[in-house]
């Protein structure tokens, strides 16, 4: 389906009224919330707060996941649609190239996630082979995409003067290196970090996982802002991954970041490099499982504050290392002739905006005692899991 540059787009005419919705909705549940809340401990004092909450949640994660397929697809169709591409000069090429072997390799990464839920309920006995086979699978998807921007690449920008000119400060090396080394660096850190975490995603973890990255793609189609070569500012659109990675520690945080980081690709890509795709995208996003650094440091547990706030600086610290190598070896050439490191520095510190925006939020709902006692509840039975 095609549509005239001078019509509008059905995303144009539904994202405002996605956003101010959304907004209107969380702030009416927060709203609703605190005056239960207050009812509850002065009045009634039977629970209808914390009941309230549970029915609350779950609301908000069907409307999320609502919301984020229904823009998902209205965004597929704005971005992928010929007229679209001819007009920011973008090869057709993008989408056999580019977008389908993205959203194959993003499904079936959903459906092995899917089918380890299922086998964690009817075949537990079997799930370590499952795993293996399903990890397997993914990767050799993941390669193969990548394989396949890169012929998108040579077939269409090596050689176009623009991004790859020598004055661009264009590098492939310097982006397959640095992607390599953040890749292992990364996986080795969290490897490190979670290494008395031996227990894998059970079914209880897996639904968690589900619910945070759903909600945090709902959240990240509410753009306070968006940036002219890609990245945007959200209203905490992150906060739902880190929280989930702040539970379950680096190592899983990991994986669920990264699959968080495909669906952005899919949703807004802006790719012109197989290694820049990793560092801008997976990589970067997957870079939000070290929120859960500091969630089982004992000397904190009085201030689970500070523990997810020194886990999200550093988590959004990472991702801003990834994005700021991306900038500096991938996008010189929008810096106009002026430092490509100084550049990337300034472009991409919109990341810590919305790395403050969000740790206004994670202070707030870490400050509950309910939220932190449903926390403890879920590392407890984890705990028990890993003990027997």
């Amino acid at each position: 389906m095609s549509f005239n540059l001078l019509t509008t787009y059905a995303i144009d005419v539904a994202e405002p009224y996605v956003i101010w919705g959304t907004v209107t909705i969380a702030g009416a549940l927060v709203l609703t919330g605190l005056i239960l809340l207050l009812v509850d401990c002065v009045f009634i004092k039977n629970g209808i707060f914390k009941k309230y909450v549970k029915i609350a949640f779950y609301a908000f994660f069907v409307y999320a996941l609502v919301m984020a397929v229904s823009v998902l697809v209205m965004e597929i169709v704005k971005h992928y649609d010929p007229a679209y591409l001819e007009d920011k000069w973008v090869s057709k090429d993008i989408v056999p190239y580019m977008f389908i072997p993205a959203v194959i390799t993003l499904s079936i990464m959903l459906f092995s996630f899917a089918g380890l839920f299922i086998v964690n309920i009817k075949r537990p006995e079997a799930k370590k082979l499952y795993s293996i086979i399903a990890g397997t699978v993914c990767v050799i998807s993941l390669i193969i995409t990548l394989v396949l921007i890169a012929v998108f690449f040579a077939k269409n920008i090596v050689g176009d003067g623009y991004y790859t000119d020598e004055s661009a400060g264009f590098s492939s090396w310097a982006l397959y290196i640095l992607s390599a080394v953040l890749i292992i660096g990364s996986i080795a850190a969290a490897l490190l970090l979670g290494k008395k975490d031996k227990k894998g995603f059970d079914t209880h973890c897996i639904a968690i996982a589900g619910i945070c990255t759903a909600l945090s793609f709902a959240l990240s189609y509410v753009k306070l802002f968006e940036m002219p070569q890609g990245g945007s500012v959200t209203l905490a659109s992150m906060f739902p991954v880190m929280l989930f990675s702040y539970i379950y520690g680096p190592k899983k945080g990991l994986i669920v970041g990264s699959i968080y980081g495909m669906l952005q690709a899919v949703q807004d890509p802006y790719i012109i490099h197989p290694a820049q795709f990793l560092l801008d995208y997976p990589v970067a996003f997957a870079m939000l499982g070290f929120a859960g650094v500091f969630g089982k440091v004992q000397n904190l547990d009085r201030l689970p504050q500070v523990k997810f706030t020194l886990g999200a600086v550093l988590a959004g610290s990472l991702r801003y290392l990834s994005h700021l190598i991306s900038g500096v070896f991938a996008f010189g050439a929008y810096a106009g002739g002026s430092n490509v490191w100084l550049y990337s520095l300034a472009y991409n510190s919109y990341v810590f905006i919305d790395v403050a925006i969000l740790l206004v939020i994670g202070v707030i709902v870490l400050s509950s005692k309910g939220v932190n006692n449903e926390i403890n509840k879920l590392n407890f039975k984890n705990e028990n899991k890993l003990e027997n």
